[in-house]
């Protein structure tokens, strides 16, 4: 079953209707459905697909003859001399009618073959664009698709006609994996796996939400019990180093200096380190909404399923080698993952505004939503905003409380309180619930007539209810 992605597959669509060359680049972190999504697209159409191999060019050029061969489109026994007779071929079988040429896992070929680049280039400015082929180029490794292939220093850069950054799974498209389980648990799953397709897929529909995640995670046989370090060994040449630096940001060394000084590395070269990880999407930063980057800017664990690992899995690795994954849920999932789903929440509560403001249901115009701190003047204290969104002489400011019970008319009033550093013509008040709401709540809201109350079931509700975005 080929779940979410509408987006993606209208725009491919689209691009392949047009007759015209086209060339789509394909990039994200692995595991999160790039080949899923161009295998989708090529169904039931003219399409060569290919995945290039970790080998020799000469390799990977035998096995590409193999299988266009095998998939009809040159005779058997065909075995292209170079990289130019294939390059030729495409060109012919398009020159009348569409084809697609779809090559995964590009990276690896372009290691392989120095000059496979510049040949396309040069395909690319000549025998293709007076044809009909759609080119697609997909890659994991996010340096090298953005540098090699995107970046100005490349042959083929300013020649894509599209490009893709295919990332995770929101919330409400990652609850299609996970039908037979409650909003809550979803909420939970979605956290601990990050939205990531091939994690999700994983998810036992007829077990628990504790045996999905011991399972998965808890055991040493366990499909995500080492998946952070086989990630970083497959993208990174220090997968110790880093490994000691997310862990220090996930340990709460939010800082430059405050990372460096744990891991025992300069700032300056914690920086580079730093930098890569956020080109991968494991490492963020952020700023509070508004201002700019400056002493306030943090570092988080950016990447869900990389946070709930360094929070449950890392510290608890003997145990769970020694086969007490049960416990440690009992003890350190069970307890904790409120306090984690809590930021969790706070990622869901965006997603549903994002998608509210698209479908035009917002009151303000959010060029921007994201998390506040810093100096409250008024009362001379530190005070934080979950949302905040400023448009002009409006804004929308939100809480998420991720608690058991309802909640109570204090949390609008001290929100309200804190808005107050925001003195706008026109302020919204949006207040997220695990639950639901108090009596005294609802009042309160009826007395003011700007405030939105919504529960984790009134978002999935009418985000299910509308049309989704194409």
């Amino acid at each position: 079953m080929f779940i979410g992605r509408k987006e993606e597959l209208a725009k491919l669509s689209a691009m392949h209707k047009s007759g015209k060359f086209e060339f789509a680049v394909v990039y994200g972190r692995r595991r999160v459905g790039k080949t899923t999504l161009i295998r989708e697209f090529c169904r039931g159409k003219r399409a060569f697909y290919f995945v290039a191999r970790e080998t020799s060019s000469d390799a990977n050029l035998r096995m590409l003859s193999e299988e266009m061969a095998a998939q009809g489109f040159v005779r058997h026994g065909t075995y292209f001399e170079s990289w130019d007779a294939f390059l030729a071929t495409a060109g012919e079988l398009a020159s009348t009618e569409r084809f697609v040429v779809a090559i995964d896992e590009y990276p690896y070929l372009a290691s392989a073959e120095r000059s496979i680049s510049s040949a396309l280039q040069m395909y690319i400015d000549g025998v293709f664009r007076s044809g009909h082929l759609f080119l697609i180029l997909c890659g994991s490794s996010m340096s090298f698709m953005e540098n090699q292939i995107l970046g100005h220093k490349s042959p083929l850069y300013g020649r894509r006609t599209a490009q893709f950054h295919v990332k995770p799974f929101g919330f409400f498209t990652a609850r299609e994996f996970m039908p037979t389980f409650t909003q809550e648990e979803q909420a939970a799953l979605y956290g601990a796996t990050g939205g990531v397709p091939e994690y999700l897929a994983q998810i036992d529909g007829s077990a628990s939400l504790k045996e999905n995640i011991t399972e998965l995670f808890l055991k040493a046989t366990g499909p995500l019990y080492e998946e952070p370090s086989n990630l970083l060994k497959q993208e990174l040449r220090e997968p110790a180093l880093y490994n000691a630096i997310i862990a220090a940001v996930a340990g709460g060394s939010t800082r430059l200096n405050e990372i460096a000084t744990k891991v025992g590395m300069e700032s300056n070269k914690t920086a580079k380190y730093l930098a890569s990880l956020i080109s991968l999407g494991i490492i963020g930063k952020e700023t509070p909404i508004g201002e700019k980057v400056g002493r306030k800017t943090i570092y988080v664990v950016a990447d869900g399923m990389f946070r709930f690992w360094y929070r449950f899995v890392f510290p608890n690795m003997s145990a769970i080698v020694s086969g007490a994954g049960g416990v440690v849920y009992d003890k350190k999932v069970a307890e904790g993952m409120p306090q984690f789903l809590g930021g969790v929440f706070e990622g869901i509560c965006v997603e549903y505004l994002l998608a509210m403001q698209t479908r035009g249901k917002l009151p303000i115009f959010a060029g921007a939503i994201g998390r506040w701190w810093g100096n409250n003047p008024a009362f001379k204290r530190q005070d934080e905003i979950d949302i905040l969104a400023i448009d002009g002489g409006a804004a929308l400011i939100g809480e998420c409380k991720w608690r058991a019970g309802e909640v109570d008319a204090d949390v609008l009033a001290a929100l309200v309180e804190r808005g107050e550093i925001f003195a706008k013509a026109r302020n919204f008040y949006y207040i997220f619930a695990r639950k639901g709401f108090t009596k005294k709540m609802a009042a309160a809201q009826k007395e003011r007539g700007d405030v939105t109350l919504l529960s984790l079931a009134d978002m999935t509700r009418e985000y299910d209810g509308a049309a989704r975005p194409i």
